[in-house]
């Protein structure tokens, strides 16, 4: 059975070092670092972190309707299994290098260079302001994520995202293996340098967005003030319910779209031929 520690209050360095089988209950870890550094088994609720390095080579921790206040930054580093619900989380880089994460009805008022080189990771409800969220991390399922901030994702791998909205330029950069269903993503230059992305059912607005593809799949998207699209994209099998600004430079696949402005392919060592782009509508400008 575990112990309960209970309206209490904890500052200086490692105050709970080495802690296990506690719950800890409104209570409040003042200026000190790494207040519960090398923890395990912890049930935290209602509880505040006001300095750094809060859980840094934790396991097998809960926490519910808790604080991390702004100077709580670089928070969860090399921890693995821990849930966080009902929590707001304000300081940036909370989460690096650990694993098994879960978080749900959170939200990050400053995430960023948060969740980096992380992996086994759930986010449902999670509300995300800040950049470079998620860079280098693996193997993530996102319900219902909403982020502002620049280079979301980048360098992610293994990544499944439902009902969700990206305000962010260079999202999905250098990515591998990501599905997105049911979502809406406006930023500039949309997942370049990625290898296979699948986009269903979703919305993009995007200034020279999917480019240096290797495996683009669209089902059903909608594709909103884009221009010059699918340059240097390969293994292309989009449909597109609506008009796209303009194309240009596809190297290889299918492309189904509704309308286009124009066509352009301006690249000698590449083989118009080799795209077959299919015009509902007959109103396409074609350029070389």
């Amino acid at each position: 059975m575990k112990k309960q520690i209970k309206e209490s209050y904890f500052d200086g360095e490692r105050p709970l070092f080495k802690q296990h089988d506690k719950i800890l209950i409104d209570t409040t870890f003042g200026k000190g670092e790494s207040p519960l550094k090398e923890t395990h088994d912890l049930d935290l609720d209602d509880v505040t972190f006001t300095w750094k390095y809060p859980l840094w080579y934790s396991k097998h921790i809960t926490v519910n309707n808790s604080i991390f206040e702004t100077m709580s930054r670089s928070g969860i580093w090399y921890t693995s299994d821990i849930e966080i619900n009902n929590s707001a989380l304000q300081a940036p880089k909370l989460f690096r290098r650990a694993s098994k994460i879960r978080l749900n009805k959170v939200h990050f008022s400053d995430a960023e260079e948060t969740l980096w080189i992380c992996n086994d990771i759930k986010l449902k409800d999670v509300q995300v302001n800040g950049n470079y969220f998620g860079k280098d991390s693996s193997d993530i399922y996102a319900e219902n994520l909403n982020v502002v901030g620049n280079y979301v994702f980048d360098g992610a791998k293994n990544v499944e995202v439902h009902n969700s909205t990206f305000v962010s330029k260079d999202a999905f950069w250098n990515c591998e293996n990501v599905t997105i269903y049911d979502s809406k993503i406006s930023g500039e230059y949309l997942a370049w340098n990625t290898k296979n992305i699948t986009l269903i059912n979703c919305t993009i607005e995007s200034d020279q967005g999917l480019c240096y593809i290797d495996g683009l799949k669209m089902v059903n998207c909608k594709v909103l003030r884009t221009d010059l699209a699918f340059e240097y994209c390969s293994n292309i099998d989009a449909d597109i319910t609506t008009n796209v600004m303009s194309i240009k430079n596809p190297i290889n696949g299918v492309i189904k779209v509704e309308s286009v402005g124009k066509i352009i392919f301006d690249d000698p060592e590449i083989d118009p031929n080799a795209t077959n782009i299919q015009v509902n509508s007959e109103l396409c400008q074609r350029g070389a």
